[in-house]
């Protein structure tokens, strides 16, 4: 049977061992303090538990229990949101503490996109309703690129375990805007990214694969929704050099309100449009759901109805379609391994059970 690369996206907040994260979650527990509440507004009421508990994905001990879990149910790469703000890390926890000191951590590949958007308060369950205010912004700007960079080189693209395409490490930009203004414009950010590759050369390794998350228009429109503030398109893309895309949540180009059978040919439509207008490599990205109400204190609409895990399967092999027809590297990235505030999680809840896992493990095992 073909192997297949299914990556999730891991988001670090759930762990306490941040500091600056208490400003969000004073508790000391991370995001698990806004899932732990009792989210109830009229009619709606959104209440799910985990069956592994509010576990802290900072400790080895959890990581290689999830490990074991990701690859009995055919998730065998890890993409750790990774955060810089104010000239330093923010949540690297979840990777360095937990994961990379996993005993089983080689039994998985892992690699990072940089979610280099503002941080504002929907992150803070109190102040969420209110003013959009940005506590960090996102942008970085040369000097800060290149430790950025120089980390990302010496912590992680080493790694034995560090998912690479044509053996170079691979790495996803969440918000192009952020990552333009921040380095000074396109052609400043082109020679960056070409001095960050050149850079991983020193280190014996064969540059780096820039990979490119897609938005799309959807997303001005949505409140709750972190970035998205330029437009991408497919001269802007060639002119950088990025070398592939994916996506990282399908409310980026989708109206989400509806039933998850009228969004899966939405999905795909999606595909093949990026696939046709940008000419480099796109990875298939499927999404569970949305529903980020849980971070609000007043209700969202933007709600993705039936989305089971069995329906969820459908999109999973709409996927494993267009990767068998349309990729060498066979990467199909899945949001997400635990996106619970967003409603959008592979770890298994009271709802579900282990149900969109075996779905996963159904379609690519």
């Amino acid at each position: 049977m073909k192997k297949y690369d299914i990556a999730a996206y891991i988001w670090p907040s759930y762990t306490g061992q941040e500091i600056r994260s208490r400003i969000f979650w004073p508790d000391g527990i991370g995001e698990w303090q806004t899932v732990k509440k009792n989210h109830k507004k009229g009619d709606y009421e959104w209440s799910r538990k985990p069956l592994w508990g509010y576990i802290d994905e900072a400790d080895p001990s959890v990581m290689e229990m999830q490990i074991e879990y990701a690859k009995k149910y055919s998730v065998n790469v890890f993409i750790y949101d990774w955060y810089w703000y104010d000239n330093r890390p923010f949540l690297e926890n979840c990777l360095n503490d937990g994961f990379l000191k996993a005993k089983n951590c080689n039994d998985m590949k892992f690699y990072i996109m940089w979610a280099n958007h503002n941080a504002n308060y929907t992150w803070d369950y109190r102040l969420s309703s209110g003013e959009n205010t940005d506590v960090w912004l996102g942008t970085a700007t040369k000097q800060e690129f290149e430790a950025v960079g120089r980390r990302w080189i010496e912590q992680y693209f080493t790694k034995e375990n560090y998912y690479k395409i044509d053996k170079k490490p691979v790495v996803s930009i969440y918000d192009l805007g952020n990552f333009i203004e921040g380095l000074g414009g396109i052609d400043k950010t082109a020679e960056c990214m070409n001095s960050l590759r050149e850079e991983a050369k020193k280190y014996g390794l064969q540059g780096v694969h820039f990979q490119l998350v897609k938005w799309g228009e959807q997303t001005l429109n949505l409140s709750g929704v972190d970035g998205g503030k330029v437009k991408v398109d497919p001269s802007l893309v060639r002119r950088l050099g990025f070398d592939s895309l994916t996506h990282y949540q399908m409310v980026h180009f989708t109206n989400v309100t509806r039933d998850y059978l009228d969004i899966i040919p939405d999905m795909v439509r999606e595909w093949n449009k990026v696939r046709d207008d940008y000419g480099i490599p796109y990875y298939p990205h499927v999404s569970i759901g949305w529903d980020n109400n849980p971070r609000f204190t007043q209700y969202r609409p933007d709600v993705v109805h039936n989305n089971t895990p069995g329906n969820f399967k459908k999109a999973l092999s709409e996927a494993k379609k267009f990767c068998d027809e349309n990729c060498v590297v066979p990467l199909i990235t899945i949001n997400s391994w635990n996106e619970w505030t967003e409603t959008s999680y592979l770890e298994p809840d009271d709802l579900n059970g282990y149900g969109y896992l075996e779905a996963i493990k159904e379609v690519f095992g």
